[in-house]
């Protein structure tokens, strides 16, 4: 008994709708839940008619296509499933939400390793109709694939302070970059016009052409610092997508294309985000070597007279505030202080201050991580705005509390044209009446400047920087 070919493309095309809106779910935080569910109801549809066509076969029109495994190949199916759902499981509830950016940069190399065995899988098939057409995707695949391992590999790596976030820069390593890619093309061409039956010179050259991917992956994403880290994550994303779809080709799975198409070209869109917020190029990222180019380094400089006061002190600004800002970043996610932020945010609602939280782009070292880890809190969906609705209200905000987020909210970028982030968006949190800088002993993923106020704007500024002792150490600076 075979099932039918249309019944599979219809169930395909389901699947693909509802991953679909999916995406469209957890664009926003209030669908979120509904969009994730979504995505699980499409998956299980996917697994499911999969499973059935693998094993029991198709027919269309009364004509068998392709081959059925039969039962016995769901019992090699069955037992890996139920091995990778418990690892799925325990990981998941393993990892704590700080965590997430180096869980999915593991994730994004799985896609890349089978990626490459089912490219190495498909090389060995002797019958296909487009022979040509396959060797291209073949080859392809495989390089995709193995760039996004050893990349993803590295990003995790880096992501979870296993080894250092600095770039490593080595020499001419542009055009380190750029010959692979030149070699890649051209082994390409060379392994579509080896015939097929010189079976020794093909997989020679696609095992030469694997190893090189490999390197180009580590190289890749060794050579981008910490600070780009937000936009590896979802160039990371990109690749693992179209590795997907590579991978659908060579099994002439239509759903498989479907999904690595949309995770590709969404990841794609969302680097290019990642970097207007930056004010980075996309290229000038692949490159890396960000705010190393030249040896510019911004100082660390200091605006304004500063007095030293107590934690208690910062309590009383926010006391006397009626409008409150916080602006969160990896600082916040390192110490894992959403919880206490979410308690401080409920009290002051509950005395009548209206708060707000202002989130850049690129804040974390994941796109929405910020966002995942207020709404973990249960800081409510509509007082998270980004930037750019934030940014005006500045001005008639009484004190803003920035916290482990001196990246993304200093006057670097307008004050000092030699800092590596200068011109980067940043919320203008140097213009409220009074704001205070909240960090803490984290290592720092660029060579940025710490500024903390801007003497020519803001009447009042503190720093507040969390010791091992129980005081808590502040300092205001007034420029008067």
């Amino acid at each position: 008994m075979n099932i039918s070919y249309t019944l599979v493309q219809g169930a395909y095309i389901v699947a693909g709708l509802l991953f679909i809106l999916a995406l469209s779910g957890l664009s926003k935080h209030d669908t979120a839940r509904m969009g994730n569910r979504y995505g699980i109801a499409g998956m299980a549809i996917a697994l499911t008619v999969t499973i059935l066509a693998a094993t029991i076969g198709q027919e269309a029109g009364g004509i068998q296509i392709g081959e059925e495994s039969g039962w016995a190949g769901l019992a090699w199916i069955l037992p890996a499933m139920v091995v990778a759902a418990v690892l799925g499981m325990t990981i998941a509830k393993r990892v704590e939400m700080t965590q997430m950016p180096e869980l999915i940069a593991m994730l994004h190399s799985f896609v890349g390793l089978a990626a490459v065995l089912v490219g190495w899988n498909s090389s060995y098939e002797k019958l296909v109709d487009y022979p040509k057409v396959h060797d291209v995707e073949v080859f392809v695949g495989v390089f995709i694939g193995a760039v996004t391992l050893t990349g993803s590999i590295v990003a995790y790596l880096k992501l979870s302070a296993k080894i250092k976030s600095a770039p490593l820069m080595l020499p001419a390593h542009n055009l380190v970059n750029l010959g692979i890619i030149v070699a890649f093309v051209i082994m390409t061409i060379v392994y579509v016009a080896i015939p097929r039956d010189n079976e020794l010179a093909r997989q020679s050259l696609l095992g030469v052409m694997t190893l090189m991917a490999l390197f180009l992956g580590w190289h890749l994403v060794m050579s981008i610092g910490g600070g780009d880290m937000p936009v590896v994550v979802s160039m990371l994303n990109s690749y693992s997508g179209w590795a997907a779809a590579a991978a659908g080709f060579l099994l002439n799975n239509d759903l498989l294309i479907i999904t690595g198409a949309l995770v590709g070209s969404s990841g794609a869109f969302l680097s290019y985000i990642m970097c207007r917020a930056m004010n980075r190029s996309f290229i000038s990222v692949i490159a890396g070597g960000f705010g190393v180019e030249g040896g510019t380094v911004a100082s660390d400089t200091d605006y304004g007279e500063h007095r030293e006061i107590t934690a208690e002190g910062a309590a009383e600004l926010l006391d006397n505030a009626k409008e409150v800002m916080i602006t969160p970043g990896y600082g916040m996610a390192t110490a894992q202080a959403q919880h206490a932020v979410a308690e401080l945010t409920k009290i002051l609602r509950s005395k009548g201050v209206n708060v707000r939280f202002g989130i850049h782009p690129v804040a974390g070292r994941l796109p929405g991580h910020m966002n995942v880890l207020l709404a973990e809190a249960k800081v409510p969906y509509d007082i998270v705005l980004e930037m750019d609705e934030v940014n005006d209200d500045f001005p008639d905000t009484d004190v803003v509390l920035v916290i482990g987020a001196n990246d993304t909210a200093t006057p670097a970028d307008m004050e000092e044209p030699g800092s590596p982030i200068a011109g980067m968006p940043v919320l203008h949190v140097w213009e409220a009446r009074t704001s205070s800088s909240s960090s803490g002993p984290w290592p720092r993923a660029t060579p940025v400047s710490r500024t903390r106020c801007s003497s020519r704007t803001t009447p009042r500024c503190s720093s507040v920087t969390p010791r091992p002792a129980s005081r808590t150490s502040s300092r205001r600076c007034d420029p008067h």
